[in-house]
């Protein structure tokens, strides 16, 4: 394993966030842990060199964490266990919560790579740890009542491609427009005789009648020139 950056007093060289300005919470955070980390190996007996680490020591380090946890376990025996909200104390022992260590492995898992350590030799990342971080979970999740629960992204709607924009329906405008226009002519009908013009020719039609001399005469009087329109023949 690659060696990984450090002072002589131990502290990391990890960078922190923000730039020249004041590190983000997150950046602080993952700071303190991985300086509890090196103190951890230096009072490991025999001491430990970070290059020698493996994910077996990481478990010897969460387990010796739980000494300082603050979340109630409840054990098989225990009447309580299983309960959520138990109505009376109880002497079960105070562990590290699963979501407590699921973020404290994350943040250290970033700062050995930060301090030069390689992905592919992360112990961090190791099985073995991943493992019992599932153990952990499932056994905490029966022995307090809870279940944890990976909270589901939202969906996002569709986006419509680039360059394409939704067209609306068209208005009904365009096709009501003939039915307007012959509604006004129709308007400006001059009728005679019981006759009306033609809206496409501009010609008089006659009513029906019993006689073609009635007819003829009806279409003279219309046209004193002697012109006839074929359409009042037809």
């Amino acid at each position: 394993m690659s060696s990984v950056n450090s002072d002589s007093s131990g502290n990391s060289g990890a960078p922190k966030g923000g730039g020249g300005g004041r590190p983000s919470r997150y950046e602080s955070q993952k700071r303190r842990d991985w300086n509890t980390f090196r103190q951890y190996l230096r009072n490991h007996r025999p001491p430990l060199e970070l290059s020698r680490c493996s994910g077996a020591h990481v478990l010897e380090f969460l387990r010796y964490l739980d000494q300082f946890g603050k979340t109630k376990v409840h054990t098989a025996g225990c009447p309580f266990f299983g309960h959520p909200q138990p109505p009376a104390p109880c002497p079960c022992p105070l562990k590290q919560a699963w979501g407590s260590l699921d973020a404290l492995v994350g943040r250290l898992r970033a700062a050995f790579e930060e301090n030069g350590g390689q992905p592919e030799t992360n112990p961090f990342a190791a099985r073995a740890v991943r493992l019992y971080l599932r153990e952990v979970r499932d056994s905490q999740a029966k022995a307090r009542g809870i279940a944890y629960e990976k909270k589901k992204k939202r969906k996002r709607p569709p986006q419509p491609p680039l360059g394409h924009s939704p067209q609306s329906p068209l208005p009904m405008v365009a096709a009501a427009a003939p039915a307007m226009a012959y509604g006004r002519r129709a308007a400006d009908l001059n009728l005679v005789d019981g006759g009306y013009t033609h809206h496409l020719h501009e010609h008089l039609m006659m009513p029906a009648m019993d006689s073609g001399r009635q007819l003829t005469a009806a279409a003279a009087e219309a046209h004193p020139g002697g012109i006839m329109p074929l359409s009042v023949l037809n």
